[in-house]
């Protein structure tokens, strides 16, 4: 029924450009532009909203602009399509699309933004490869105070500067002056016919089981909710297509009011304004900003707080269609505003009979529910003006602070008697701290005076009232009651300063807060990012025609960013294609007793059920044989596969599969690393490495540090979610595959064994993927097999994309990983001896896990010379989905906990923490653990020139002032260094294959056993044929990967797919000039050799556990970086000010590439360790399934000055063209950020005199900041004792 009012099915016929990423309204890769003729306004307005909510039924009279229809290449790009194609702002370019929407819906509105604006058009928009900065320097160029370097013309830190500086070195990855200009006059025209001021009249669509009626007068409405009174009243479906997509929920009547005129009046009156409940939360902010600018400030002390939570509402996509009104009657209790109205005492008129309520503590009946009755509708909302002695405060708190849901949210207010101190009445409104918005009435009753007494009686009152059980749903729970504390005393904070600043004379009744409290005061602000990027220019004399080491932009961007390039499900459909929706199982661990399909036949367009007994091959699947195709007696996990609907539409085949019937006997399932230990859960081998004595080491240390740290997972989060369209050939048991997938051959190798065929009777095609991250290695794999069953089945082209809740259900994603450590050092840090171990969550089966162990075993030193080590790794076999590759692969776990008893043991011998990590870090030749010798070792003039461009020493001196300064604010900075091994730990993976075409017209069509995700490897590899071949770029094309050109791939995986994908394009080239040159002898006009196939093998590469010898890796790559952030002690919100990273490609292939690389890795890495956090019941259901509560890092996220350094003159001889892995390496650096934090709340907790270690699991989330941060309020909330009740999530 969702997609019966979403706007995507209908833009999917023809036009794919708009993205289906999460639908519900959370990424913006469907982003779109909507224009409509406003006749209250009686002017066009442009916005833009998400097409994944946006009803179809809601475009009467509306028009709808796509990327499609601003521009493309085969007449001309618009220049926001140009200029983030040309900035090397796309990357997988499946969130491009939505991107270049926003931008473009701003510049039709202001065609002279500023930098601000153009940050805030993005607030509703997610991107997961490219770490955002290439998107904001390209549109900078838009802005009226963009200019260069972030308008640091001609200053320091000026890219203009750096080419003087520095020998050779470039900062310039595009040239503006390149770019077409705006013209706004050359904009479509908005449709004539949509404004003619006709007569609105009812409207009414009736679909399968749904009914929408559109009233044109209030008094339809009224007679329509008085005949249906539980009908739902829509206005932009942001609540109602989230519950009817996610939900299941059912409304079989919806009435849409937003064309009526008198729910879209805004009306000043003498006691404040009035909002017609119609009117948008856009129109709403807009109106409140014009009032907050021409009335006197006392009388806007409400609508500045109201102006504040509507700044972090949401995504503007959300805010530009989402009604006042429905934000009110959705009741939902972590609401931003709901606490805002009820703190002011808003009044609300309801019509049916006509009455007036205030919104007070008596509103809210119930979770989700008001006093309104079913036949009543809301009519307007207003807003009162404050008093003069009346002052207003609102806070939230989220994961992240753009586009995310509350934990806590409030409203504050207080009048005083005339002149006085004395409180005459004060509001405190809450969400997040019960099923409703509340009010703590009990503490408003007991202040009288605003003073420090009055600030202790509403802590500890509010520390009564505002009390959770132990239990509660979302958990937090010491943090949220936390955070009713931080509010409230930043609420009296603010009004303290308000009144001393207002009586600033001889009778002054209030003391002047402390100087080092000011900033507690301050809302959140950010500047506008700035940025250089440093990379060594070509040598001189170099062909312009040869494009090795120059910044080439991606050789698909143009067509992303005009929605041209094709993606899976893109694929036009065939004409008899069928649709496939799995059925999975709700228990973690359970006997499947029965599966009853019945009552799904009798739904429209119902195919067939599929599952185990339609296996024609083997059921039995995965990399190491322990998984099956479809559960048979069995389900491990939530998520697990147990059948599939098929049927003619995927609504039919959506509404089929939750028909299906499943009977279970629960068993106990292993959720946690901590049952897996006590139960012994482990997937066989253990590994272990061992060199040297540890116990003599330990002997000789003068100290010995113990301690463990966690690391959660990560969900990939990729933006095109897994998607398979299987084509049966109808001979021989031939099959056509397109996936998204990184793992051709283990595909195909997987279907032919379920189908019991060859391999060589399956073809697997990969055109692009929207992003992979490891998360398409071998997981596609589960739904591919199910899909080829299917299409064998049925005999015709089955199809399915999985739904975003779908994906991250059944896929798996990144290993949360347990290290237990005794590290044995000298007093001056010199490390001497290391004990660890290391358990992570492998999941139902084996998958990739003993790979990601490895990794992880082979990098617990990160960049440290340890002489004596003894470490173990236990993969624990849980009752999950199955965890598996995802960038990094066991890396950064590894050389996470390696930084946390780094940086501890800095402590502990009083010694500055770069100090400490310097004196341990491995010089040229030095031995590693593995005993294999570092050759070409760049690490420590990585590390010296870090330190150099982030000016490290001077503004370590600068942070603790701010830090002496300021009580509530807290600045830390740290420096990291990464290792990391580059190839594929399975020796037998590291080879690759090439084949490339010559025509007669001198063309070149090349393929390579790689896969294109966005990390531009076919750009790469295109500038490698080309030098190889001594021909322009634009001569060559690849089309795709598919495995009838080139067999048995290894997957693009392991940084390495460049290293030996260019290899073996190079060798094929070569064959190619050495077939030709006879030829050309004999004959210099003749025709070319039509193809040439070739293998290239890294050599030498191997390593064995037990033993401990061999040589596991290619070579090695290495960076630095340095992190400043600042913390809110109160709320445990940070912000990232500023990022150096150095970084090491040897001779980079392609620098603009290679830094998108680096900063799209370091982004992900701050998701990792700083804000994505997998939350799970006792019983293994996982609550984090989609944007709504999974939150990846934003634009806003991203560090203000970020600034990327490519080391010069470092050429790798074991690489084509001395080039260097980049795609996985950078993403450890961002553990900066996290010991960072970890700095701050080291001097936080020194001013509340605790001085003692203190343990920070990864990811350092406000949670664990804000906790961490010890003080009077967090000790007013003391945890409950473990054991004594059952935890709403656990720690997996």
């Amino acid at each position: 029924m969702f997609f019966m009012f979403s706007l995507i099915p209908v833009l999917s016929v023809g036009l794919c450009g708009t993205k289906l990423g999460c639908g519900e309204g959370g990424c913006g890769a469907c982003t779109v532009m909507i224009s409509k003729y406003d006749p209250f306004q009686k002017k066009i307005l442009h916005h833009t909203a998400n097409a994944c909510l946006f009803p179809i039924c809601a475009l009467h009279h509306v028009a709808v602009t796509t990327v499609e229809g601003i521009g493309n290449t085969k007449s001309r790009l618009h220049p926001a399509q140009e200029r983030i194609a040309k900035s090397h702002g796309s990357q997988c370019g499946f969130c491009t699309p939505g991107i270049v929407m926003s931008m473009y819906t701003l510049l039709r509105n202001k065609p002279k933004p500023k930098m601000e604006d153009i940050e805030d058009a993005f607030q509703g928009n997610l991107c997961r490869c490219t770490g955002y900065r290439p998107i904001l320097e390209g549109y900078r160029t838009f802005a009226v105070n963009g200019g260069c370097c972030g308008g640091k013309a001609n200053g320091p830190g000026c890219c203009m500067n750096e080419k003087e500086n520095v020998t050779m070195m470039s900062s310039s990855l595009f040239d503006s002056s390149e770019f077409q200009p705006l013209d706004p006059t050359q904009e479509p025209i908005f449709p004539p016919e949509l404004m003619r001021n006709k007569e609105q009249k009812q409207v009414c669509f009736k679909g399968e089981r749904v009914m929408w009626i559109q009233p044109a007068t209030l008094q339809e409405l009224v007679a329509l909710k008085s005949q249906y009174p539980n009908a739902k009243l829509v206005v932009g479906n942001t609540e109602v297509g989230i519950e009817m997509r996610l939900k299941n929920m059912l409304y079989p009547v919806i009435l849409a009011p937003a064309w009526i005129p008198e729910m879209n009046t805004v009306q000043r009156t003498e006691t404040g304004i009035t909002f017609g409940a119609a009117c948008t939360l856009s129109s709403v902010e807009e109106v409140l900003r014009k009032a907050v600018a021409e009335l006197p400030s006392y009388k806007t002390e409400i609508f500045q707080a109201a102006l504040e939570q509507l700044r972090w509402f949401a995504g503007p996509q959300i805010r530009n269609v989402a009604a006042l009104g429905g934000n009110i009657m959705t009741a939902s209790p972590i609401s931003d505003l709901n606490p805002v109205l009820m703190a002011s005492g808003s009044k609300l008129t309801l019509i049916s009979g006509k009455r007036t309520v205030t919104m007070d503590e008596k509103f809210f009946t119930g979770y989700r529910k008001t006093i309104v009755k079913p036949e009543e509708v809301l009519l307007s909302v207003e807003i009162p003006y404050s008093k003069e002695g009346e002052y207003f405060s609102a806070f939230k708190q989220a994961y992240r602070r753009e586009d995310d849901i509350a934990i806590v949210t409030c409203g504050m207010r207080v009048l005083f008697q005339h002149g006085t101190s004395r409180v005459q009445e004060v509001k405190l409104s809450y969400g997040g701290m019960a099923p409703t918005t509340i009010l703590a009435l009990k503490t408003c009753q007991e202040l009288t005076d605003w003073n420090e007494k009055l600030l202790q009686d509403a802590c500890r009152l509010l520390a009564g009232e505002m009390d959770l059980s132990p239990s509660a749903p979302g958990g937090m729970v010491e943090f949220r009651r936390t955070l009713t504390l931080s509010f409230f005393f930043k609420f009296y904070l603010t009004v303290l300063q308000k009144l001393s600043k207002q009586q600033n004379g001889p009778n002054n009744v209030c003391e002047p807060i402390p100087p080092n409290y000011i900033s507690a005061t301050e809302l959140f602000h950010k500047d506008p990012i700035a940025s250089t990027q440093l990379f060594q220019e070509v040598p001189r004399g170099q062909l312009v025609e040869d494009t090795v080491g120059r910044p080439l932009v991606h050789v698909s961007a143009a067509k992303q960013a005009c929605g041209e390039a094709v993606y899976c499900d893109d694929i036009p459909h065939y004409e008899n294609e069928l649709y496939l929706t799995l059925v999975t199982s709700t228990k973690a661990h359970a006997k499947i007793l029965s599966v009853d399909a019945s009552e799904a036949q009798s739904v429209p367009g119902f195919v067939c059920f599929v599952s185990a007994k339609d296996v024609p091959g083997s059921n039995i699947t995965g990399i190491a044989n322990d998984e099956t195709v479809f559960a048979e007696d069995v389900v491990t996990c939530v998520g697990h596969i147990i059948g599939a609907v098929i049927a003619d539409t995927q609504e039919h085949s959506r509404r089929a599969a939750k028909a299906v019937k499943i009977k279970y006997e629960e068993l106990k399932p292993i959720v946690t690393i901590q049952e897996a230990i006590e139960k012994q859960s482990f997937i066989k081998p253990i590994k272990r490495i061992k060199k040297g004595d540890v116990k003599k080491g330990f002997e000789e240390s003068d100290h010995i540090l113990e301690g463990e740290m966690y690391l959660g997972g990560q969900e990939h989060f990729y933006l095109e979610t897994h998607c398979t369209l299987a084509v049966p050939k109808g001979e021989d048991g031939e099959m056509e595959l397109f996936v998204s997938t990184q793992n051709l051959t283990k595909t195909q190798e997987f279907t032919a064994t379920a189908l019991g065929v060859p391999s060589n009777r399956i073809v697997v095609r990969v055109k692009r993927m929207g992003g992979g991250f490891g998360g398409k290695e071998t997981r596609n794999t589960i739904l591919t097999t199910v899909v080829a069953v299917a299409a064998f089945k049925t005999g015709r082209p089955v199809r399915c994309m999985l739904d975003r809740d779908e994906d991250m259900l059944i896929s798996g994603g990144r290993h949360p990983f347990l290290g237990r450590y005794k590290v044995g050092f000298m007093k001056n840090g010199k490390v001497k001896s290391l004990e660890v171990s290391y358990y992570c969550n492998g999941g139902n089966s084996t998958d990739l896990s003993h790979g990601v162990m490895d990794r992880a075993l082979l990098h617990l030193d990160n960049s440290y010379n340890i002489p004596n080590v003894s470490s173990v790794g236990f993969i624990c076999k849980t009752n999950l989905s199955s965890n598996t590759a995802f960038r990094g692969f066991g890396g950064p776990q590894g050389m996470m906990i390696a930084e946390c008893w780094m940086s501890d043991l800095a402590r502990k011998c009083g010694l500055p923490p770069e100090e400490v990590r310097k004196i341990n870090l491995y010089h040229e030749g030095d031995l590693t653990h593995f005993n294999q010798k570092l050759e070409g070792f760049t690490l420590r003039r990585c590390w010296d020139e870090c330190l150099s461009s982030s000016n490290y020493h001077a503004r370590k001196k600068l942070i603790e002032e701010f830090n002496k300064q300021n009580r509530w604010k807290k600045r830390g900075m740290c420096i990291i260094p990464t290792k990391f091994g580059i190839s594929f730990t399975v020796p037998f993976l590291n080879q690759a294959g090439a084949l490339v075409h010559v025509y007669t017209d001198g063309s070149v069509l090349l393929t390579h056993g790689g896969t294109e995700m966005g990390q531009g490897l076919h750009t790469k590899m295109i500038q490698v044929a080309s030098r190889s071949l001594g021909i322009p770029t634009s001569k060559i094309y690849i089309s795709e990967t598919s495995t009838n050109t080139v067999p048995n791939t290894s997957p693009t995986a392991a940084s390495v797919s460049a290293d030996i994908n260019g290899m073996a394009v190079h060798n094929a080239c070569q064959t190619i000039l050495k077939r030709l040159e006879p030829i050309k002898q004999s004959n210099p006009k003749g025709s070319w050799e039509d193809w040439v196939s070739c293998l290239y093998l890294i050599p030498d590469v191997g390593y064995n556990f037990e033993t401990n010898k061999g040589k596991p890796f290619h070579y090695f790559s290495y960076g630095v970086a340095c992190s400043e952030v600042e913390i809110d002690c109160l709320t445990g919100d940070h912000k990232n000010i500023r990022t150096d990273i150095v970084m090491d490609v040897g001779t980079s292939l392609n620098p603009a590439i290679d830094i998108g690389q680096i900063e799209g890795a370091f982004v992900q890495g701050i998701g990792l360790f700083t804000m994505e956090e997998l939350r799970y019941s006792p019983e293994g259901n996982l609550y984090t399934r989609g944007p709504g509560m999974y939150k990846i890092p934003a634009f806003g996220d991203i560090p203000t000055e970020f600034y990327v350094s490519l080391l010069r003159d470092c050429p790798n001889s074991k690489a084509i063209y001395s080039s260097k892995a980049v795609g996985e390496p950078p993403l450890f650096l961002s553990a900066s950020v996290f010991y960072a934090i970890k700095d701050a709340i080291y001097s936080a907790r020194e001013d509340s005199g605790v001085t003692e270690p203190f343990r920070l699991d990864s990811p350092a989330t406000p949670e664990r900041i804000r906790n961490a941060c010890v003080d009077t309020f967090t000790k007013m909330c003391p945890s409950a004792e473990p054991g004594t009740f059952k935890p709403w999530s656990v720690r997996v």
